[in-house]
């Protein structure tokens, strides 16, 4: 194709959204000219579904649940009156805690006011708030943001540390939306007794994001909280950053949370409309539907040319992956569908991975997402008549060429800054777009069986760790191998479970298992002290 071709191409399928200044480039996917119309019956039906979806449809069938994350920035669209005052009430008693504990009304135990928020949770009740503290922080922000988000007991501590003595003046942030999730618990303990070690209630110093009534919820208001904020079983964890999840977070850290709910309010508008040229989610979920042939064949490469984006990669990685990723269909057939999603950030791509994007196997495609906006603060020149900001446009632009040069397909975004309006525009774009893919490939978007899968094995792991402790103390002295304990404990097929479990208590030394022998699996003894 000439330029003058693909000029001509961009001109016909680009896909405007003034509201936000958002702009959609998908003239560089090598689609037929009758691929849209084909796809038309289909997208029908994925509007029909995503109507019947904010109308308060059940969409996890598995819960019986709604699905109702479109509502939290469009609250009169909410099925039910008591819905929309529970999400214009949360958005108020939001604005106004950050108010208070801004003000020093609210106010820690030991401290004039809170200084620090330190956010505790994981998956969506992470990744979704981490996108926008990073991508919206500045370093005067009215709160400093960390966060827990693994049960990793390193991870904590490095922390914690950097807390030092300003954890008397850091807020905690309990999200869960059971209290069950044993990751946020244990990050929840360990925290507790970090501010036990300071000779500080951890009580004043807490608030729970969780569901009523849930697990959690009780035991903060048993031990006293400052606050508990709903969580709704209709909002899921990867949907939840405009909810109490993210927005509580982003308030007190002084960012502009109107501004996220409006942005995401005006691109669901634009995303709504059934005129695929004009509705950026749609043609994104063709798009994608193109690329891997409607079976994901083809992983997804997000490409931010802007550093405030980088986590977005990882906040899509969940958003698509856990939502499309799955065995069955809706009809109970075995499809395995999904796709993978990576990224980095320009222009430091072009030094990492571009190589084989452009000349190893062609199994993916890239999204580019371009920011017009270069800085906050007056233009510098690198060079006459150039400044930094334009060597980053002309990398994005010479990438994206090298690329399509290799027959490499790529879908550009173009948004006018990294602001609260285009951030929640953004985050709205690609839920819809998520959505809208599902219904094309026939599967539910909305539950995670694999997820639970995987909880029930780490909770079976956790079970067989206390058996071998239980068995080793039974032994004393007795070095016994791993086979010897797993024939102990009548569970001769998991050895290779219980070596691992063995060789990770014993690196431990408080946890009191000694470990003695040669290098090899067969040959290691263990033992308590």
């Amino acid at each position: 194709m000439t330029e003058r071709e693909l000029w001509q191409r961009y001109q016909r399928y680009l896909c405007v959204v003034p509201s936000v200044g958002f702009t959609l480039d998908v003239s560089r996917m090598h689609f037929p000219a009758d691929f849209l119309e084909r796809m038309r019956p289909l997208m029908e039906e994925a509007f029909t579904s995503m109507e019947a979806l904010e109308k308060g449809a059940i969409a996890n069938p598995d819960e019986q649940r709604m699905v109702g994350h479109y509502w939290l920035r469009a609250p009169e669209l909410a099925p039910e009156p008591g819905l929309k005052k529970e999400i214009t009430d949360m958005v108020a008693a939001v604005h106004d805690f950050a108010r208070n504990v801004h003000a020093g009304k609210v106010k820690p135990q030991k401290a004039q006011r809170f200084t620090h928020l330190l956010l505790v949770g994981i998956g969506g009740s992470a990744l979704g708030p981490q996108l926008v503290a990073d991508a919206l922080g500045t370093a005067t922000d009215t709160m400093q943001v960390s966060f827990f988000d693994n049960t990793d007991p390193d991870g904590m501590d490095r922390v914690l540390a950097q807390l030092g003595d300003r954890l008397a003046e850091t807020l905690t942030l309990v999200l869960t939306k059971s209290g069950g999730t044993k990751e946020t618990r244990n990050g929840m303990l360990e925290t507790e007794r970090a501010y036990q070690a300071k000779g500080l209630d951890f009580s004043k110093h807490a608030v729970a994001v969780t569901g009523t009534g849930s697990e959690m919820d009780k035991h903060a208001r048993k031990q006293g909280w400052l606050r508990t904020f709903p969580m709704w079983d209709w909002v899921g964890g990867r949907t939840s950053v405009l909810s109490a999840v993210g927005l509580l977070p982003a308030r007190l850290q002084g960012l502009d949370i109107d501004g996220l709910l409006t942005g995401a309010r005006e691109m669901d508008a634009a995303t709504r409309q059934r005129d695929v040229a004009k509705n950026p989610a749609a043609l994104l979920a063709l798009m994608w539907h193109h690329a891997g042939g409607g079976r994901g064949a083809k992983d997804m490469v997000i490409l931010p040319y802007k550093d405030r984006l980088l986590l977005m990669s990882r906040y899509l990685q969940q958003l698509v992956m856990e939502s499309l990723g799955k065995e069955k269909d809706l009809d109970g057939k075995v499809v395995n569908q999904g796709i993978a999603v990576y990224g980095n950030k320009g222009s430091t791509d072009q030094h990492a991975y571009v190589q084989q994007l452009r000349e190893g196997v062609n199994n993916f495609f890239a999204t580019f997402i371009e920011v017009l906006k270069d800085r906050q603060g007056a233009t510098f020149e690198v060079e006459p008549g150039v400044t930094s900001g334009d060597y980053l446009l002309g990398f994005l632009l010479g990438t994206r060429r090298a690329l399509y040069e290799k027959g490499r397909e790529s879908i550009t975004l173009t948004v006018p800054d990294v602001s609260a309006h285009t951030v929640g525009a953004l985050i709205a774009l690609y839920e819809r777009a998520v959505g809208f893919y599902a219904s094309l490939v026939h599967i539910n978007a909305y539950h995670q069986p694999g997820v639970e899968a995987g909880k029930k094995a780490a909770g079976a792991v956790l079970e067989l760790q206390h058996k071998l402790t239980a068995r080793l103390g039974e032994a004393r002295a007795e070095p016994r191998s791993a086979e010897q304990l797993a024939a102990d404990l009548g569970m001769p097929d998991e050895v290779e479970t219980v070596f691992k479990v063995l060789e990770h208590l014993a690196a431990n030394p408080d946890r009191g298992v000694l470990r003695s022998g040669g290098p090899g699996p067969s040959e290691v003894r263990y033992r308590v002290k």
